[in-house]
This record gives C-alpha cells, sequence and structure tokens, in this order.
C-alpha cells in the first residue's frame, strides 16, 4: 500500500515557505518572525557595555541578518514587502541601541548614529539582481528558461500578478531585454545593479527623510 499525499496551501521546502498562491508574503512573515526571535535570545549582547557599539552591529549583520536573507533572491519584491523589510530592520537596530518604544527617535536619526550606509531591503534587491545576472550567464539553465521563456494560452482576466521579472525591471528602469545583455558580462551587470539599487535607496531616503520632516 502507498500513503497518500496531503492536499496543503503552503509548505516548508529547503528552508523556505512555497504556497499555492506562488508568492512569498507568508516567507518573508516567517522569516521577520525568526529574525526577531534571534534577535531577543542576544538581548545579552545587545547589554553588554563591555562590547563596542561598532562590534555589535557587525554582529547583527553576520549572525542575525543571514537569517532573513536566506533564500531572497527568489522573492519577488513589492512596495510593501520593502517597508516590511524596512521595519524590521529599523526594529533590529533599536534593540541593538535598547531604545524603548517610548523614546521619540526617528529611523533617520538612527541610521546615522550607527553609519548605516546599505538597508537590509536594498540588499535583497542587489542579491535579486545578481541571481539574475548568474541565471543569464548560463543559457543551458532551466532557471533561465523559466525567467525568459513564455507560456502558451492566454491568462485569465484581471490584473496580472507581479512577476519576479517586474522586480528586475522596476529597480533598472529598463526592458528584460536590455537587462539580459547587460548581465551577459559580469562586470557591467554589477555595475548596473549597484547603480540602480542606490538610486533607489537615494529616493526613498529622501522620501523617509521629508515624512521625518512633516511628522516632526
Amino acid at each position: 500500500m502507498t500513503a497518500g499525499c496531503d492536499v496543503v496551501k503552503s509548505y516548508i521546502y529547503l528552508g523556505s515557505t512555497v504556497t499555492n498562491a506562488g508568492g512569498c508574503e507568508d516567507e518573508i512573515r516567517r522569516r521577520c518572525a525568526v529574525t526577531r526571535s534571534s534577535v531577543e535570545k542576544l538581548t545579552k549582547i545587545w547589554k553588554d557595555r563591555r562590547i563596542t557599539r561598532n562590534t555589535k552591529v557587525r554582529i547583527m549583520r553576520c549572525l542575525v541578518f543571514p537569517i532573513f536573507l536566506y533564500g531572497a533572491e527568489t522573492w519577488t519584491l513589492r512596495k510593501q514587502d520593502r517597508r516590511k523589510i524596512d521595519a524590521l530592520e529599523m526594529w533590529c537596530w533599536r534593540r541593538l541601541l535598547r531604545i524603548p518604544w517610548t523614546a521619540h527617535r526617528t529611523n533617520v536619526s538612527i541610521l546615522k548614529e550607527l553609519n548605516i550606509q546599505e538597508r537590509l531591503s536594498s540588499t535583497v534587491q542587489i542579491r535579486i539582481l545578481k541571481f539574475f545576472g548568474h541565471i543569464t550567464r548560463n543559457e543551458d539553465s532551466m532557471e533561465r528558461l523559466v525567467v525568459q521563456g513564455k507560456v502558451e494560452g492566454k491568462r485569465s482576466r484581471g490584473r496580472s500578478p507581479t512577476r519576479w521579472t517586474d522586480l528586475i525591471k522596476s529597480v533598472t528602469h529598463s526592458n528584460i531585454n536590455d537587462c539580459s545583455h547587460s548581465a551577459r558580462h559580469r562586470a557591467t551587470w554589477r555595475r548596473v545593479a549597484t547603480a540602480a539599487v542606490a538610486q533607489e535607496s537615494i529616493d526613498q531616503s529622501m522620501t523617509t527623510t521629508t515624512l521625518s520632516r512633516v511628522n516632526d
């Protein structure tokens, strides 16, 4: 006798959540919860005054953030997902500095105090762009066929869901063919990806600063 397979809406495969909807919202939510739990377990380190602030920041980047970034290359990142990631990052920095939720401290002031140059959401975007370049340069890979191939037939009516390649086009402000051409050269694609993410980070920083001034 063979055992039957249960029909479920989501399951964890190779450490990542797979859902029947095909999105990454559940995986990002789960990664946020795991990351918060990891930060809480390191409370003794955050309270230890013998450890310098720079060392604590390095511990956060080397031990905590990789837990969140596992499998981030495959995420279809939307604006609301990026806001969740930014909120998680700021929560981590506030826990590191032991800033209570009642303290009137802006995110901009905290980032300046810790000298944070690259946001966690920007790291996710860079990883996605690097992974796109990797599969583009591998001409015989199944991943390239999935990303750049076309499916015959017609889709159902309504707005199409956000695709992984839509993020590539949105960040680089270019079409997928131009991105594929640039990605064939590793050094060129690295410059394009770094510049695109840096510009978007600047735009987001200006928006955050404006909102902070309005709230003040």
